[in-house]
């Protein structure tokens, strides 16, 4: 069974077999429905690096969860085995009463 990439690059370089088979780049390019210019950029791609340039990038920005500072991450976890009965609002209040700062949403991610 092949991938999501796998066919990607399948149909890229098939795109860029038939261009060759046929000697008409506008032809093969109707015949797989891609622009003349789709064409071009997957040839440059190839040219550049290899048939590996043709995977899909992802151009996504890590999404990284919101970490708080190793010394209030302690002092939550601390503070959790020290009284495991309170909620994440207690521990949050009592926390900002002895100057360690964090959301009760903070305290729960942790």
């Amino acid at each position: 069974m092949l991938h999501t990439n796998d066919k990607i690059v399948k149909h890229k370089v098939g795109l860029l077999n038939l261009a060759d088979e046929l000697g008409n780049i506008s032809k093969a390019c109707k015949m797989m429905g891609v622009s003349r210019d789709t064409f071009y950029r997957y040839k440059e791609a190839v040219n550049d690096g290899g048939v590996e340039s043709l995977l899909d990038q992802n151009r996504r920005v890590p999404n990284h969860k919101n970490r708080v500072d190793p010394t209030v991450e302690s002092a939550v976890v601390a503070y959790a085995v020290e009284e495991p009965a309170h909620g994440q609002v207690r521990v949050s209040n009592e926390l900002r009463k002895r100057g360690v700062f964090v959301s009760p949403s903070g305290v729960r991610s942790i």
